[in-house]
């Protein structure tokens, strides 16, 4: 059995839910049944390290291979996507064969994206998970508004795309091969053009600055589709590339760098954004980016170990949070995390989402925390102030996560909603049940804490985990106890919803601090402000001068026509003439001469034949008449030219 075993098996379930489109109740059991088989082949493949290839030509070669990190996300998509997939069977009803087709087939792209091999699978993985992508955040078709986020969405992680391209040129190029392997063979200056590349399109799909708002404009999906994305699939892709080519561009002097303070900057603003944000998803989305801003922040202090104990941390809690913001959005028929408050209405959604926002916020003995210790430990390891950021970014990570927990699932009032006359509608067996096996799996992971665990991470992630010191944990808690004090005393000042600030100005600071409209006034505007300017030098310029030569060339083409009328075309005219002059006089000729002629000689035979049929009278006496004159007339002849 062979690695294309793993994503075609997601593809294939993919067909088998479109042609059971006509049968809705078999539509969640098959696509739960799929991705429960696609957990037991990745389990297989992360033991035996399959691979299979596909050459194109003697240059160019396909190939998949579960190895490094890669062992660990084979089996860690679809475990995760088993229980989203459940749920959204469950709540979607409008075009569910297409959404869950599109979802079961998403995950066997990003199967094909974590064992790619070489940059060119890698490329075709890459597009179809961002092609996929869109389909599924515009799946409410019907709202145009949907479309156009989908869109942008995928606009932006395009642009981003483009460095993934340049990235597989520049190691064909350099090496003849587009295998991963090759990057180590590669000098200067193309493996600085490989790490500018493979940073550019991390970066854009794990939507760091300043690509990071395109998250909200991916909230326009379902629920589950915001839950599989976020998760462990495309926000994931970024992520996972710097974890898996780490160690073959760490010798870029700048590139561990660079890809640390994306990293650091993205969890800090991100961190801010996730507390500012009303609107429930669009917090989750924005903690997200914060969060893989903290596995970039690991990569670039040189332990992809860590990031990849926090991917998997992540994706757990991430999922189960984005699954109970659901409930709570469908239960109050809005995503204003002011007017949710479903502690009492829902206790058991309520203590679900707790567990992945302790999570979220690091608390102990959450697997959670170990993942962020091992990040900060890292951070320490490179640098001091490095550290003491990735502190900032934990104490904004568990204020968020507190601000959020207690607005969607708190017991206490506060602002508008607190008396909301509309029935709540109640989340159904599924629901909670898909809800209550990613807590648990949440849950499983505090097994990190254990001794030994951390051998185990490093040989599964294939890197090396650091050392931490004592105080750091005590530092952790520390930040932990602050950020809880702090949503503690906004909640019972009745600032946690509002911080204290102006709503116009909370949303503005809401949509990542201004980041939209300074990406519209300064590269937005001014390329449409260009692209005007270019149609009007266009028009004016370029168009203008086309028009003039081909006037030029008109008079010119009208002058020779009528010098050619005057001068060949006479010619041409006086030679026809000549001829038809020609032929008119032979025809004359042949008249009155050759036919005249021919009919004379016929004529005159015909005479002759006429008048030497009187000599045939019968009589033999005027025969030996006849004879004895021609001898006579022989003899004559021959007297005379003798």
């Amino acid at each position: 059995m062979s690695a294309i075993v793993l994503p075609l098996l997601p593809v294939l379930g993919a067909g088998l839910l479109i042609a059971l489109r006509g049968r809705p109740r078999a539509l969640g059991p098959v696509a739960v049944a799929v991705l429960a088989a696609t957990v037991a082949v990745g389990v297989w493949a992360a033991l035996t390290e399959p691979s299979a290839a596909l050459r194109w030509s003697p240059a160019i070669e396909l190939r998949l291979a579960v190895e490094g990190f890669g062992r660990v996300m084979v089996v860690l998509v679809p475990l995760i996507a088993t229980p989203i997939v459940a749920y959204a069977a469950a709540t979607e009803t409008d075009g569910r064969p297409r959404l869950l087709a599109l979802m079961v087939a998403f995950v066997g792209a990003m199967l094909v994206l974590v064992a790619a091999a070489d940059f060119l699978t890698l490329l075709i993985a890459w597009e179809l998970v961002g092609a996929l992508s869109w389909a599924l955040i515009g799946h409410g078709w019907r709202d145009p508004e949907n479309g156009r986020s989908a869109t942008r969405a995928f606009l932006t992680t395009r642009l981003g795309d483009l460095g993934l391209y340049v990235a597989a040129g520049a190691t064909f190029a350099a090496s003849g091969s587009f295998a991963f392997g090759a990057i180590g063979g590669v000098g200067s200056p193309a493996r600085e053009m490989i790490a500018a590349g493979v940073l550019l399109a991390a970066a854009a799909k794990s939507a760091q600055v300043p690509f990071a708002p395109w998250l909200f404009a991916a909230m326009a999906g379902p629920t589950p589709v915001s839950a599989l994305l976020h998760s462990a699939t495309l926000v994931a892709s970024g992520a996972y590339l710097l974890i898996r080519l780490e160690p073959s561009l760490a010798t870029v002097s700048w590139f561990l760098p660079a890809v640390a303070l994306v990293g650091i900057v993205t969890a800090i603003s991100g961190g801010i954004v996730a507390t500012l944000q009303t609107h429930a998803k669009r917090a989750l989305a924005a903690s997200t980016s914060a969060q893989y801003g903290l596995m970039f922040a690991a990569v670039g202090a040189g332990f992809p170990a860590a990031a990849g104990a926090q991917l998997v941390a992540h994706a757990a809690f991430k999922s189960l949070l984005f699954l109970g913001a659901g409930v709570a959005i469908h239960a109050r028929g809005t995503a204003d995390i002011g007017r949710l408050r479903l502690g009492r209405a829902v206790p058991r959604i309520a203590l679900l989402s707790a567990v992945g926002a302790l999570a979220l916020a690091a608390v102990p003995p959450l697997g959670g925390a170990w993942s962020k210790e091992q990040v900060l430990a890292g951070a320490m390891d490179a640098s001091g102030w490095f550290g003491a950021a990735v502190l900032v970014a934990g104490f904004l990570s568990a204020l968020y996560a507190a601000r959020y927990q207690v607005l969607a699932y708190g017991r206490a009032a506060e602002g508008p909603g607190t008396d909301d006359p509309n029935p709540i509608r109640r989340p159904g067996r599924v629901e909670t049940g898909s809800m209550a096996a990613l807590a648990t799996l949440t849950l499983a992971l505090s097994l990190l804490w254990m001794p030994g665990a951390g051998r185990i991470v490093e040989e599964a992630a294939g890197g090396r985990l650091p050392e931490s010191a004592p105080w750091e944990i005590v530092a952790t808690l520390a930040v932990l106890a602050a950020a809880f004090g702090v949503a503690w005393w906004l909640h019972h000042s009745g600032r946690l919803l509002r911080l204290g600030l102006r709503p116009a100005v909370q949303a503005a600071a809401g949509n990542w601090l201004g980041l939209p409209v300074a990406v519209s006034m300064l590269v937005e505007r001014p390329v449409i402000v260009l692209s005007g300017w270019l149609r009007v030098i266009d028009e004016r310029v370029i168009d203008a001068g086309v028009r003039r030569a081909a006037w030029v060339a008109s008079v010119i083409s009208g002058l020779f026509s009528r010098r050619v009328e005057l001068s060949i075309d006479g010619l041409v005219h006086l030679v026809g003439a000549v001829t038809l002059s020609s032929a008119a006089g032979s025809r004359l000729a042949d008249d009155a001469g050759v036919d005249a002629a021919v009919e004379a000689t016929g004529r005159g035979i015909g005479l002759l034949g006429h008048q030497s049929r009187r000599l045939q009278t019968g009589q033999s006496h005027q025969y030996f008449v006849i004879l004895g004159a021609g001898l006579a007339v022989m003899a004559a002849v021959l007297a005379i030219y003798r």
